[in-house]
């Protein structure tokens, strides 16, 4: 792996940043101002997939299913972490699969960024193309998705509330998060 890992207040990360959560958490937005904050590239795995795909995330879950569009997103995902320190975002559903939360625990640090239901109704409705939110009552899939995966992004190394408060304020808990996280790391994970 490169090392181009960053110092801030004697903080020095040398793996990926990855972001989880549901749609509409914040992890796009969040994800991009951290990278300007630290000085790293940013990469949204959705973005990547498409690339790979040559085709858009609705089509991969409409011509190939769910499952093709899982098994891509997990080789993107472990091809990112093994890349530069970077921010990544990932898709709502990336965590939940146990060989991707395995590869982010090993080369990553995982940051759940958890935003209530009215929160997320609310961002989501804001732009299209989320498959699984058209599959019926968008609020009603999320409360179902709030249920189910909550309970297994609440194993990410942080967690972060993003609610209605100004982006810069996020940013910041972010950050004091990380550097709390790592005064809690022995010294061999944050010198890896």
């Amino acid at each position: 792996m490169v090392d181009r890992g960053i110092q801030q207040k004697g903080l020095r990360i040398s793996r990926p940043i990855v972001l989880i959560g549901l749609m509409g958490a914040g992890k796009s937005r969040i994800g991009k101002d951290l990278a300007t904050k630290y000085g790293f590239s940013f990469v949204d795995t959705d973005d990547e997939i498409v690339k790979a795909a040559g085709c858009s995330i609705s089509d991969i879950f409409e011509l190939y299913g769910e499952e093709a569009f899982r098994d891509l997103e997990e080789r993107v995902i472990s091809r990112l972490l093994m890349s530069n320190v970077q921010i990544i975002a990932t898709g709502g559903g990336a965590f939940m699969n146990a060989k991707i939360r395995g590869v982010i625990s090993k080369y990553g640090i995982s940051i759940w960024l958890k935003a209530g239901l009215s929160v997320l109704i609310e961002r989501t409705s804001r732009r299209k193309g989320r498959p699984l939110l058209e599959r019926g009552d968008p609020e009603t899939i999320m409360k179902g998705l709030i249920n189910e995966r909550y309970p297994v992004y609440a194993k990410a190394d942080i967690v972060i509330e993003t609610q209605d408060i100004p982006i810069d304020d996020t940013i910041n808990a972010t950050a004091e998060a990380l550097a709390a996280f790592f005064d809690k790391q022995p010294e061999t994970k944050n010198e890896e």
